[in-house]
């Protein structure tokens, strides 16, 4: 028998949106903010009549996970439609646009590109033809060992369409002789890293977790209809009642029989981004059993009793260190205010090049308000510390209001090292705790005072449903260089190349 592979072709992803530019085209990686960038987001829908319409708002409730691209692929058993675009989940998909995508199962795509460049090839759901039928891909995460893979499939012929790692289960599973399932399982023993993959065919739907559960992915139900997403918060908006999360090492299987679940890997060490509490994930989300704001908001508790300061009020960085802010001024007995306000209307300047645009846009973003803060001693709360420069400017955008004294306060420990499973870090030369001493960061940024909370505080702060873990069944490694993988494919001090 011929191979698969042979047989594949690409669906055309050289075509631009319809206004005929890549109007969205490497969104905030020069931006003003040195944030970590969300991985991706995934929605799935397997069994509701119009698919196509429950991922649009699922995809709509995951667009901070990704603001470069998105894209939706339907199927009714018979036939693939599909439709990927640069932008936001609004400017890419339309009325008509999604009555065209019809079908009873879709699988979704959000994505801030940590692996393969911002352009619409790279959009995801990947679309194939394959011999055997169509096949779609989508994921959140990153593949470790995907240049590897690449390499090695390129030498027995296979032709990439994109730079994206996703694409490389694709080929694996094209290549086999084996059946969907168990093609779709050796193909996963073969992946490093942390993945949440959404895998569909004419007849199938295929869910999978990375063996150490690394990437969120979380199972609802919305009457018989199945949905799955890279966060709860997706999974009320379209009123489906949340089931469990996808287990690490779990396959689910949906097809006209029902659904099964099975293994492609035993559980390794449970290892679920810790940054999804500590920032990524909406407050409204639930993980390890507990809502995102409680955990944040406990973060913010221990941080009090690990670095109390005297002072007038409490503020918290919008909008990922509210809770925290609130933890702390609750435990602390300091009044909580909102000193600093958050434009969300200011759309996105930040692609502007010069240096002046950018600084300009850091205040269309974020203003403090000085009714507030003038005359105070402020306690700033913010969730982590990339390479300074954000923390700078906002500690100089307080003292230029009139703040006699900012403490700043972060809701996690030093960020040290790169992540190589789906975070877009930078080089570990870059990360200013990597570099310098906690007195050398206060001094760097201006800061009155600076101080973390510790790697114990986190764990217990966060708690859940594997406290007897490690870690709490979190990855910390980029605190702690304690990678719950063997990454030997990659130099553990280069930059991400996820």
């Amino acid at each position: 028998m011929k191979e698969r592979e042979e047989a594949a072709q690409v669906y055309d992803f050289t075509r631009m949106d319809e206004k005929g530019t890549y109007f969205n085209e490497g969104i905030g990686k020069d931006g003003p903010f040195d944030r970590l960038r969300e991985e991706c987001g995934v929605f799935g829908v397997f069994g509701y009549a119009d698919a196509a319409s429950l991922t649009y708002y699922g995809l709509h409730t995951l667009q901070h996970r990704g603001e470069e691209s998105a894209g939706i692929c339907t199927s009714d058993t018979h036939d693939f439609s599909y439709h990927r675009g640069m932008g936001l989940v609004k400017e890419v998909f339309d009325k008509d646009r999604l009555a065209s995508l019809k079908g009873d199962r879709a699988i979704g795509h959000v994505r801030y590109s940590t692996s393969g460049d911002s352009r619409l090839t790279n959009a995801q759901p990947l679309v194939f033809k394959t011999r055997d039928g169509d096949l779609s891909v989508a994921t959140n995460g990153n593949i470790v060992n995907a240049p590897v893979i690449r390499r090695d499939l390129e030498k027995m012929g296979s032709i990439f369409q994109t730079t994206s790692d996703t694409e490389v289960i694709a080929h694996l599973i094209a290549r086999s002789e084996a059946d969907l399932v168990t093609a779709a399982k050796d193909a996963l023993r073969q992946l490093e890293g942390g993945f949440a993959f959404l895998i569909m065919t004419n007849e199938r739907l295929l869910v999978a977790s990375d063996p150490h559960g690394l990437r969120p992915l979380a199972m609802g139900r919305i009457g018989d209809a199945y949905v799955f997403s890279s966060e709860s918060c997706a999974l009320d908006a379209v009123g489906a009642e949340f089931i469990r999360a996808v287990e690490p090492g779990e396959l689910l299987v949906f097809d006209a029989m029902g659904y099964r679940s099975e293994r492609f890997a035993p559980v390794e060490r449970r290892a679920l981004c810790a940054m999804e509490f500590i920032y990524f994930a909406r407050p409204d989300s639930q993980m390890h059993d507990v809502n995102l704001h409680t955990a944040r908001k406990r973060m913010g508790m221990e941080l009090s009793k690990e670095t109390f300061v005297e002072a007038d009020i409490v503020s918290g960085v919008p909008d990922s260190s509210i809770s925290a802010a609130i933890g702390y001024a609750e435990q602390s007995g300091i009044p909580y205010e909102m000193g600093m306000i958050k434009s969300k209307y200011s759309g996105r300047t930040f692609i502007q090049p010069s240096q002046e645009l950018r600084e300009q846009g850091v205040k269309m973003k974020l203003s403090a308000v000085r009714s507030v803060v003038e005359g105070k001693r402020v306690v700033l709360i913010d969730d982590s510390i990339v390479r300074g420069t954000t923390s700078r400017r906002i500690v100089k955008m307080l003292r230029d209001a009139g703040a006699l004294e900012v403490h700043l306060r972060i809701a996690s420990p030093p960020f040290k090292h790169p992540c190589f499973y789906g975070i877009d870090t930078p080089d570990s030369n870059d990360l200013i705790a990597s570099n310098h001493s906690v007195e050398e960061i206060c001094s760097i940024i201006g800061a009155d005072s600076l101080a973390f909370l510790s790697h114990e505080g986190t764990v217990n702060a966060i708690g859940g449903a594997f406290t007897k873990e490690k870690n709490g069944g979190l990855c910390m490694a980029c605190f702690d260089h304690d990678y719950p993988t063997e990454l030997t494919h990659v130099a553990k001090t280069s930059s991400c190349s996820c």
